[in-house]
């Protein structure tokens, strides 16, 4: 994990994530190491469902299922994404609403709080594979700015 405030690129450490609400940790990419510990996240926060999620280049319209995340939004439920492969960026609204960019790669899990208002898109590589909790079935809505 990269994190930085993007209107000066001064580095954001994970107690600075912790005070704005955002959880960070670093698990083992392992099935049998990441399982347990997504499990307890689950049972502590009222996670019911958990799936898997890849984009790729080879992802057919990925453009189009990209230009979803681009524009900033909420969702009224936590967004939990556990990374497997690949990277990805989290541009997410502070406590009192700048932004702070978060880099995701191989073995960062994070939770963006409801109601926090983000944004995310792919790094050059266009690619990456999630393992992603819900507390609702369903999935997320996002509800735009």
């Amino acid at each position: 994990m990269h994190a930085h405030w993007i209107e000066d690129e001064a580095a954001i450490d994970v107690d600075t994530l912790r005070s704005h609400g955002v959880h960070y940790e670093r698990l083992a990419t392992e099935p049998a190491a990441f399982q347990a510990p997504l499990d307890a996240l689950k049972g502590a926060n009222g996670y019911v469902h958990q799936d898997e999620v890849s984009l790729s280049v080879a992802t057919p319209n990925l453009d189009a299922i990209c230009a979803k995340f681009v524009d900033e939004h909420l969702h009224t439920e936590d967004e939990v994404r556990f990374v497997l492969e690949g990277e990805g960026v989290f541009d997410i609204r502070s406590g009192d609403d700048r932004w702070m960019r978060v880099t995701v790669e191989a073995g960062d899990l994070i939770v963006v709080p409801k109601d926090r208002y983000h944004r995310f898109f792919l790094t050059d590589s266009k690619q990456i594979r999630c393992v992603r909790l819900f507390q609702d079935a369903s999935g997320w809505t996002p509800v735009y700015r």
